[in-house]
């Protein structure tokens, strides 16, 4: 009898977990990768822990200490190649070397050029088999922005929408709480939860006066909230400040603010050619600074202009079963397109429901193909 099947799907089983584990820290380890690791030995889950925090015990060094001597002669399933290197904490391939695992078994290489396949070559050195490619989908689904960062320097560019049937983001009088569900806006605060940095234009914040902050009940690490200003307008007392977390105002314009915000608000000029706020060396600037995933939630000129500019990864759109009619606003204000052949092009990765609303995920086609 073929034992492969079983065996299979014993790994796959032991990886899923290892994902499961990965996914606790999805709106607390930037800008590290979310990592989990589940230590096996015969048919016993011995150990088991994930990345919680940056700074703190990667994954394996969790499940090696929860696994003790059952370590020795066990096999490792990790989300993510281990690491070689030392940075706040020490190399975990080290550590897996000295407890004397027989096999690690990682879903992906890890997406740094400089060092990606330097884990694998150390432990196959020391005598530890090493397999690599279980769960690498999910593995890198989870962690696509620091993917993008390691791979481009850049991050993930996310735009939020939430708009009626007919594409409307307001109503003609510029009303537009609320346009969606709650269960709709719970999902949004999951995926601001899970973004580095949050942009948003000074429009929006005079006009609806968000705190822009993730409300979950969960452990999290505050995201980086940003505001492009050109004409530095924003006021000390906008509810942005009402709430922890670090600000970063960007203008574009001449004239500095002439008033003094809190210690944790910091201001910058970022000129684009055109005059306005430069995208382009935002986003950069945000990469070189550890950015994963930038979500922006925004009127439609800001919306368009990251999209005019090439910067957009992914479009979700959350649209309810309203009609606002023509005279509502619409969702992007794109320029330069006067014909079919300028319109930017994109496909749909998911649809789902979420309440009485619709979430539909776009990617851009790149590539100009069908």
């Amino acid at each position: 009898m073929n034992s492969a099947p079983a065996e299979e799907q014993r790994e796959q089983r032991c990886m899923s977990q290892a994902l499961a584990l990965a996914s606790k820290g999805l709106y607390t380890t930037r800008p590290n990768p979310r990592v989990g690791c589940v230590i096996v030995l015969g048919d016993e889950v011995v150990g088991e822990g994930w990345h919680e925090w940056a700074g703190e015990s990667h994954a394996e060094i969790m499940a090696l200490e929860q696994a003790g001597r059952r370590a020795s002669g066990a096999e490792v399933f990790v989300t993510l190649e281990p690491c070689s290197h030392t940075g706040r904490t020490g190399p975990c391939v080290d550590s897996l070397i000295r407890a004397g695992v027989k096999r690690v078994v990682a879903a992906m290489l890890d997406p740094n050029p400089k060092i990606s396949g330097q884990g694998v070559e150390t432990l196959r050195a020391a005598g530890i088999d090493v397999d690599v490619g279980i769960g690498s989908v999910e593995a890198h689904k989870l962690n696509e922005g620091f993917v993008k960062r390691m791979e481009t320097g850049r991050p993930l560019v996310r735009v939020k929408v939430a708009a009626t049937l007919d594409g409307r983001t307001a109503a003609m009088d510029g009303s537009s709480q609320w346009i969606t569900s709650e269960a709709a806006r719970q999902d949004v605060h999951r995926l601001r939860a899970r973004s580095c940095a949050l942009v948003t234009g000074i429009g929006t914040v005079i006009e609806d006066d968000p705190r822009l902050n993730a409300r979950v009940d969960e452990p999290l690490a505050p995201s980086l909230r940003v505001v492009l200003d050109g004409n530095a307008r924003l006021e000390p007392g906008a509810a942005i400040f009402s709430v922890p977390g670090p600000v970063l105002i960007v203008t574009s314009g001449k004239d500095p603010y002439d008033y003094i915000f809190d210690s944790r608000t910091e201001c910058m000029r970022m000129t684009g050619a055109d005059g306005r706020v430069d995208l382009s060396g935002l986003v950069e600037l945000l990469g070189q600074r550890g950015c994963n995933d930038i979500l922006v939630e925004a009127g439609a000129g800001v919306s368009g202009a990251f999209m005019a500019a090439g910067l957009v990864d992914e479009i979700v759109t959350y649209n309810s079963p309203d009609v606002l009619g023509s005279s509502g606003r619409g969702m992007f204000v794109v320029r330069g397109i006067r014909s079919m052949k300028d319109r930017i092009r994109y496909e749909i990765l998911d649809v789902g429901r979420i309440g009485p609303d619709i979430k539909v995920i776009y990617r851009p086609i790149r590539d100009g193909s069908e």
